[in-house]
């Protein structure tokens, strides 16, 4: 997971919310907040960048799988 210099996520990163036990993708950051949208799309949330992790390389490549999953669903 790439990080600024304050140690929150970049945009683009994977992470997990240990607060709310969701995976998500940083969209953006306001204030003290990070935006986090689910991987196969949907609202955004606020998580706080202190109850942010990395994923695991498991859990990324199971969170990926799960995203085609979602995709090819929505285009059948």
């Amino acid at each position: 997971m790439t990080e600024d210099a304050d140690g929150i996520p970049s945009v683009g990163a994977t992470v997990h919310d240990t607060a709310r036990d969701r995976v998500g993708r940083v969209m953006g950051h306001i204030g003290p907040y990070v935006q986090l949208r689910p991987l196969a799309g949907g609202i955004e949330w606020d998580a706080d960048p202190n109850h942010l992790r990395p994923l695991t390389p498991a859990e990324l490549l199971s969170a990926r799988v799960a995203e085609a999953n979602a995709r090819s669903r929505q285009h059948r």
